[in-house]
């Protein structure tokens, strides 16, 4: 089974789609999802407390500035905006790809897990994830 998802952003933050891929997978296999995209990630996170996720936003924040930040001059692709190298260095660091046991048509999250595209770039963007699950054989 294949499919994907389309999940619109508007800038900067974690935005969460378990509900959507949970009405979609079936059966049991290995559920495995992967961005279309070199400026966003995936992460499985924390979804119980938002302050996790504005946390986590942050920390990439400082751990990886804009490039017109004085600490960043070394850049050189710099032609798409500030926040557009740094992205690729964060989405560098997180995975684009998750992989998900699925047992009798339910993830195999835990009880506070979900499932986010991690936007890095300022601007809203169409993100797409790739969804396919191997059936258990």
């Amino acid at each position: 089974m294949q499919t994907q998802f389309d999940i619109r952003t508007n800038g900067p933050g974690l935005y969460e789609f378990t509900g959507e891929v949970g009405h979609w997978v079936k059966g049991s296999g290995l559920l495995t999802l992967f961005i279309q995209h070199t400026s966003a990630s995936l992460v499985i996170q924390e979804n119980a407390d938002p302050e996790v996720q504005t946390d986590l936003q942050n920390f990439f924040a400082r751990l990886v500035p804009p490039s017109n930040d004085p600490r960043m001059a070394y850049l050189t692709h710099t032609y798409e905006g500030p926040d557009d190298m740094p992205a690729h260095i964060k989405a560098a660091l997180l995975p684009t790809h998750l992989s998900i046991p699925v047992i009798n048509g339910k993830m195999a999250l835990g009880t506070w897990q979900g499932i986010y595209v991690f936007e890095h770039r300022d601007r809203p963007h169409h993100r797409r994830v790739v969804a396919h699950l191997q059936p258990q054989s």
